[in-house]
């Protein structure tokens, strides 16, 4: 059995992200792995070393101050629970809450959790539209696509990149990278949702998380053409060919 914990389910859930999650248990559960899901509320008491995966979706700059205050309080058991190999998905507004901080436009600055090393800033450009970019997944580069509507910009410390960008904006729109990367935790501005589209992350994600869980990381394989099939479709309408 694996433990998913859902963060703020009824805040961050923009442009569908609970599809996320959702892909996640569904692509367990044909698999014969079960899932159980923890909502985690504003104010709700968790152990984040409890968990073998985490999601967090995006939000509003207003949500986000209001979550990142709450979150403080568990910030040194969920840099506890990452160190230790805690599976992370977390998607704009909640990839931003993990850097050091965001800077809205002539607002005060929202301080983040300073979990990984970048930081964010409002840009005079929203950057929307449909995103491909090619991720490395077990040492092989795999294209994924999604949907990207921010106007921060995060830009990258002493951080990896989540992927590079073929097409679409990515982090800032300015230097080619897309998301951040450590250890387990993969932080990205894809909405869409992202793993629906991409069942190879999806499956690269459960094969961490059973890791984690002390369990055999193997898959067994699934029927994934369809899967595959509008992955490139969605690809195509970029100009950027599948792998």
């Amino acid at each position: 059995m694996l433990v998913a914990g859902h963060l703020y389910p009824d805040l961050l859930n923009l442009y569908g992200d609970r599809g996320n999650l959702i892909a996640f248990a569904r692509r367990c559960a044909w698999r014969g792995i079960p899932v159980t899901v923890r909502e985690i509320l504003l104010g709700d008491p968790v152990d984040f070393r409890e968990l073998d995966f985490l999601f967090i979706g995006g939000g509003s700059d207003r949500e986000q101050g209001i979550l990142a205050e709450d979150l403080r309080r568990h910030r040194d058991n969920l840099r506890e629970a990452i160190e230790g190999g805690l599976v992370v998905l977390a998607i704009c507004g909640g990839y931003q809450i993990l850097g050091h901080h965001y800077q809205p436009a002539g607002e005060q600055v929202i301080p983040g959790l300073g979990l990984l090393d970048f930081y964010t800033q409002a840009g005079s450009k929203r950057l929307i539209g449909n995103c491909a970019v090619e991720v490395e997944l077990d040492g092989r580069p795999v294209r994924v696509a999604g949907f990207e509507n921010h106007s921060g910009q995060t830009f990258l410390g002493r951080v990896e990149p989540l992927g590079r960008v073929l097409a679409g904006y990515g982090n800032n729109g300015v230097d080619g990278l897309e998301g951040a990367r450590y250890k387990n935790v993969f932080c990205s501005y894809l909405h869409g949702p992202l793993l629906p589209k991409n069942p190879r992350m999806t499956d690269h994600l459960i094969s961490l998380a059973l890791g984690r869980s002390g369990q055999d990381p193997t898959l067994t394989p699934l029927d994934d053409r369809l899967e595959e099939r509008a992955g490139a479709a969605a690809l195509a309408r970029l100009g950027v060919s599948g792998t």
